[in-house]
């Protein structure tokens, strides 16, 4: 260009219309954008029922974590037993749940019930991050101590929430029912003399609103 000339400046430096796309490349057509956006939505949608899990995760450990455990002297028909030799048994089914489990604060008791339909309840309190996991390593407690617990099954939990089963060892004197509860703050297990499963599955509802409290 000579000296002195005159820089010509386009009005448009460069044009977005279809005529300047180079050959070959291929056009951003109506169906590619709409799978663009179903993907972008269905990454989003995962990704929101992620957080939405996990929020309730979280909320189920803050509401359960600060559970405590109580002795009533009566629970309906069943009476505390506060005999040496039932407080000796109670320690000893604290001590070997403590054992599997590690707990902060552990309870047991002997509750007596006429016909001899007593019950041995044990359990604790402490920050539990798998409820469901720790019953199912409690259980093996009494499957060391009874017999294997056969026909181990959920049941309604109750109010309190968490995860409550029961099922059945074997004993000299005849078949055991037994049942258990655990969420994020406590553990419990209850042997159930001369009692089906079913009754005990509700006798374990009644005992664990009257033994637990939460702050």
């Amino acid at each position: 260009m000579p000296a002195g000339e005159p820089i010509e400046i386009r009005e448009t430096p460069f044009s977005l219309t279809p005529d300047d796309v180079e050959p070959g490349a291929a056009p951003v057509t109506a169906a590619r954008r709409r799978t663009r956006t179903i993907v972008l939505s269905s990454l989003l949608a995962v990704g929101l029922a992620a957080v939405a899990a996990l929020g309730w995760f979280y909320w189920q450990i803050h509401s359960q974590r600060d559970a405590t455990l109580s002795l009533p002297s009566r629970i309906g028909e069943l009476a505390l037993d506060t005999s040496e030799n039932a407080q000796n048994t109670a320690d000893y089914l604290q001590t070997a749940l403590s054992a599997e489990v590690d707990l902060d604060r552990t309870v047991g008791a002997v509750y007596h019930a006429d016909a001899d339909r007593d019950v041995l309840f044990f359990g604790g309190s402490t920050l539990l991050w798998s409820p469901e996991r720790d019953l199912n390593t409690s259980f093996d407690l009494i499957s060391d101590e009874q017999g294997a617990v056969t026909d181990l099954h959920d049941v309604d939990a109750g109010a309190l929430g968490g995860t409550m089963k029961c099922g059945t060892t074997k004993t000299e004197s005849g078949d055991l029912a037994v049942c258990g509860w655990a969420d994020h703050g406590s553990l419990a297990l209850a042997m159930f003399l001369n009692r089906p499963v079913p009754e005990a599955a509700t006798l374990m509802r009644q005992m664990r609103d009257a033994i637990q409290t939460r702050n």
